[in-house]
């Protein structure tokens, strides 16, 4: 491995780094809070319809174009490195595509789906192949464990802003930029993101270097890097992990605005947030006011994001005293029970809601850096064992839980409202039709019964996860010294020359 370079990172490469994931965030948080809404609601396909479609396509994409991109990525050689080609590369693709995604053509039934599946898929190579380079150029940017914890805070404070714009202010913008129209209102806004998602990608390959790259004698064929996997018992349980967080992000994600529109009782719900839509009318941020519901969404939204963003700043502290995994383990069962106690309340009981989802997204908070620093260490741990470093490959392996547990996760919603009878509209400007009383019991078991299991899961398996604080510390120290060893021995052949 090369070292001669300092692994400290500057406040600039850190900033641009994290830009990427504000980038792929703008399409993620789209497609975890509004992808069945926008198919069953805007576009107007059935509930069973859009979860085959989003089932169907989300599981390819995870099993073939991961893997797929991985190998490739690995393999690649440039002058700009291995990874940062891809971002630059497929920076105008997927703006463009996921405008088309979310774009409703007047087809005939039979030609919405064939549409929705095409782009659907499309936008999934394109995020594959954007995503999965990045979220593997933080393995090589640094081997500093501590830089690496500081990365990720930079990376999700960044994910956590596009979250907050997609769940807090899309709706709104949606409806006020459409007059009403919901399909005209997204198309709009679709447009603007795609067009500031190119830029923020562009940003990131100007201002990242990789510093980690293998020596040329360690490279590995494909076989070895699957066999490494294989020996490899953090992976597989990072692997399941990521799958179990997705499931739950996409479920409750996908989720609340059913929630809000068939179970929250509206005049409780009007009471409460009235005060505030007052204040933001008076400061000339008006587009809130034009559906009530869709802003207590948004204000909901916002309360558990903004105490995400505090979670994210205290992450590092905590994982730097205490280690990832018992950070995260505690961060996430802690969450849990505030998403579980959306099950005990009432329509009315608004401000309990607005509470739980305060400290659901503290606690979650804590959690949300450490993930993709723990998959970092995992490809460490690969490298620590093996002497032969795949980064791509172990990031492709967490990039299809990621995909698969967005697509099961999202699946869910669209296919448990439709045992609960949910009924779709007709088509973007639909009248509103009455739900059965049915729906709204599915939609809160959406948000709170549902969702809670595969995050206790996950808590069960990082007991069985063996990288704890002296491990990390052990790993880092003896990669430090491989790196440098090398580094003097490549320093000695070339003078030797």
């Amino acid at each position: 491995m090369n070292n001669s370079t300092s692994q400290k990172l500057s406040v600039l490469e850190k900033v641009g780094y994290s830009f990427g994931d504000l980038a792929a965030n703008l399409i993620f948080q789209t497609l975890v809070t509004y992808l069945a809404y926008f198919y069953t609601d805007i576009y107007g396909l059935k509930a069973a319809d859009a979860s085959a479609v989003t089932l169907a396509v989300g599981l390819v994409a995870a099993f073939l174009f991961n893997p797929l991109i991985g190998v490739l990525a690995d393999r690649t050689s440039s002058r700009w490195g291995k990874f940062r080609p891809w971002i630059l590369f497929t920076a105008v693709p997927m703006g463009v595509i996921a405008l088309l995604a979310f774009s409703t053509p007047d087809f005939s039934y039979k030609g919405k789906l064939i549409y929705a599946a095409a782009t659907y898929t499309l936008l999934l190579l394109c995020y594959a192949s954007s995503n999965l380079p990045y979220s593997a150029l933080s393995g090589v940017i640094t081997g500093d464990m501590s830089e690496r914890n500081s990365l990720s805070s930079y990376r999700f404070v960044a994910v956590m802003f596009a979250q907050f714009f997609v769940q807090v202010f899309m709706l709104p913008i949606i409806i006020y930029a459409g007059h009403g129209d919901k399909a005209a209102g997204i198309e709009q806004v679709m447009t603007w993101m795609a067009i500031l998602g190119t830029v923020l990608l562009l940003i990131t390959f100007l201002t990242t270097k990789e510093r980690i790259v293998p020596r040329p004698e360690q490279k590995s064929t494909l076989k070895e890097d699957f066999s490494d996997l294989s020996k490899n018992k953090p992976w597989f349980i990072m692997l399941v992990l990521t799958i179990l967080l997705f499931v739950t992000l996409a479920m409750k994600g996908g989720s609340y605005v059913y929630y809000f529109y068939n179970f929250v009782d509206r005049p409780a719900l009007a009471n409460l947030i009235s005060p505030v839509i007052a204040g933001l009318n008076g400061m000339g941020i008006n587009f809130f006011g034009s559906d009530p519901v869709s802003a207590g969404l948004g204000l909901f939204n916002a309360g558990g994001i903004i105490f995400q963003i505090i979670g994210i700043s205290l992450s590092k502290k905590l994982a730097d005293k205490y280690g990832k995994r018992d950070v995260f383990k505690t961060g996430l069962f802690i969450s849990t029970l505030f998403i579980l106690a959306f099950y005990f309340f009432t329509p009315s009981n608004v401000i309990l809601m607005f509470g739980s989802q305060i400290l659901h997204g503290f606690f979650y908070g804590i959690t949300v850096p450490i993930l993709w620093a723990m998959i970092a260490d995992v490809a460490d741990f690969s490298e620590y064992k093996t002497s032969r470093r795949a980064t791509a490959i172990i990031f492709s392996a967490m990039m299809v839980g990621l995909k698969a547990g967005l697509s099961i996760g999202s699946a869910l919603v669209t296919w448990i409202l439709g045992l609960y009878g949910y009924i779709g509209k007709a088509g973007a400007a639909g009248a509103d039709i009455v739900q059965p009383a049915s729906v709204a019991s599915g939609a809160k078991m959406l948000v709170s019964i549902y969702p809670s299991i595969p995050f206790l899961i996950g808590v069960g398996l990082l007991f069985f996860y063996v990288i704890d604080k002296k491990l990390e510390v052990q790993i880092e120290t003896e990669l430090k010294a491989r790196r440098a060893a090398n580094a003097e021995a490549d320093n000695l052949a070339e003078s030797a020359k």
